[in-house]
C-alpha cells in the first residue's frame, strides 16, 4: 500500500460519515461483520454496538493496563476492580490503515451498506435500553475525532436522558488530525472541558517515524504531529492518557530510539510515560490476514521494545512515582 495521503483522505472521509445538520454519525455495522466472530458475545443495539470487556492483566514483562477501568471507576465512586465492561460503537471511518487494527477495513472507509446513519439521542436511547448495561460508553473507531461532535453531542444526550452521573464517557483518538478545534465550537469545547465523567486516550502509533509509518501507511512526518496534537488536547485539562504500540520494522538503535521517544513524552510533561500504556499487539480474528513474513518478525521484536521501555521508565522514575494509580499522576501541574 503507498503512503495514505491524510489530510485528504480525512476530508473526503469526513464529508461522507457525518451530518451536522441532523446530528448524525456514520456508524459502523458490527453485526454480520467478520469483527462480529472475534466477539465474546454477540453485537448488541441491532449490530450497532458490542460489548467489550476490559482487563488490567496483560503477560509477562508487559505493563498492566489500568485503562480506562481506572478512570472509570474513580469518577462513578466504584470501588477498585481489575476489569470493567463498555457499550462500545464504532464511527465508520478512519484515515489510517493500521495493519494490527481489530476492524476489517471495510468498516473503515464510510461505506453506507456498513453502516447506518444514526444520533446521539438514538444511540444512548439503544444503551439506555439495554438489560444490565455497562456504566461506560465507549466512543471508538474508526477515528472518533473525524467527527468531534460526536463526543459533546453524546454529552448533551446523556445530560437530556438524565445518564449523566451514572455513566462514564471514553473516547479514542488516532492524534491524526485538528478537527478537534477546527469544527467544535466554544459552547462544545466548554461541555467538554466541564463534563466530569470522560476520559479520553490517545494512540501513539509507533516510538520514532519508522514504527509510525510502518503501522500506520501513514507519512513518517505525521509521528511528530502526534505530539503536538497531544499538546494541544493537554493544554484543554481534559483527563487525557495515552497509548502507543511498538511493532517496528527494524530494532537498530532500539535503546537510542526509545530513549528519545521518552524525551519527546516528557518534553510535553514530566510525568506523561506515568500514564502512558503500551499495548502488546496480538495476531488473530481478522489481523492474520494482514501479517506478512515483517509483520511477523514485528510481533516478536516488539517484546524487545518494551525491555527498553521497561528499562528507561524504571531510570527515570522512582518506585513511589510508578507504583501510583494512573489517575493520580498529575498531567497539569509541574
Amino acid at each position: 500500500m503507498n503512503s495514505i495521503d491524510t489530510d485528504e483522505y480525512s476530508t473526503r472521509l469526513r464529508e461522507k460519515a457525518i451530518d451536522v445538520a441532523t446530528n448524525r454519525i456514520l456508524i459502523s455495522r458490527i453485526g454480520d461483520s467478520a469483527q462480529e466472530d472475534d466477539l465474546t458475545e454477540p453485537s448488541n443495539c441491532g449490530g450497532l454496538g458490542r460489548i467489550r470487556h476490559f482487563v488490567r492483566s496483560t503477560v509477562d514483562g508487559w505493563p498492566d493496563n489500568p485503562l480506562p477501568i481506572d478512570p472509570a471507576l474513580q469518577r462513578l465512586g466504584l470501588p477498585g476492580q481489575d476489569s470493567i465492561e463498555a457499550q462500545v460503537f464504532q464511527n465508520a471511518a478512519c484515515n489510517w490503515r493500521c495493519w494490527y487494527c481489530f476492524v476489517p477495513f471495510s468498516l473503515l472507509s464510510a461505506n453506507e451498506s456498513r453502516s447506518q446513519w444514526v444520533s446521539s439521542d438514538e444511540l444512548v436511547d439503544m444503551y439506555a435500553s439495554l438489560p444490565n448495561r455497562p456504566r461506560m460508553i465507549d466512543c471508538s473507531g474508526g477515528q472518533p475525532d473525524l467527527v468531534p461532535e460526536w463526543v459533546p453531542w453524546m454529552m448533551q444526550s446523556l445530560i437530556n436522558a438524565g445518564l449523566a452521573d451514572s455513566t462514564y464517557l471514553w473516547s479514542d483518538d488516532n492524534l491524526s488530525n485538528d478537527y478537534f478545534w477546527r469544527y467544535l465550537d466554544d459552547s462544545q469545547l466548554d461541555l467538554i472541558r466541564q463534563y466530569r465523567s470522560y476520559g479520553r486516550v490517545c494512540c501513539f502509533k509507533g516510538y520514532d517515524e519508522t514504527s509510525f509509518a510502518f503501522n500506520t501507511k501513514a507519512d513518517p512526518s505525521l509521528f511528530q504531529r502526534q505530539f503536538e496534537l497531544f499538546g494541544r488536547l493537554l493544554s484543554l485539562g481534559i483527563d487525557l492518557y495515552a497509548y502507543v504500540t511498538f511493532t517496528t520494522p527494524t530494532l537498530v538503535d532500539i535503546e537510542g530510539r526509545m530513549e528519545r521517544f521518552l524525551d519527546r513524552l516528557m518534553s510535553l510533561h514530566p510525568n506523561l510515560p506515568l500514564r502512558t500504556v503500551p499495548l502488546r499487539i496480538e495476531n488473530y480474528g481478522v489481523v492474520s490476514s494482514r501479517v506478512g513474513l515483517v509483520e511477523q518478525r514485528a510481533l516478536i521484536d516488539q517484546d524487545a521494545a518494551i525491555v527498553e521501555w521497561n528499562r528507561i521508565v524504571h531510570e527515570r522514575f522512582s518506585e513511589k512515582q510508578r507504583s501510583l494509580p494512573v489517575t493520580e499522576i498529575n498531567l497539569h501541574a509541574e
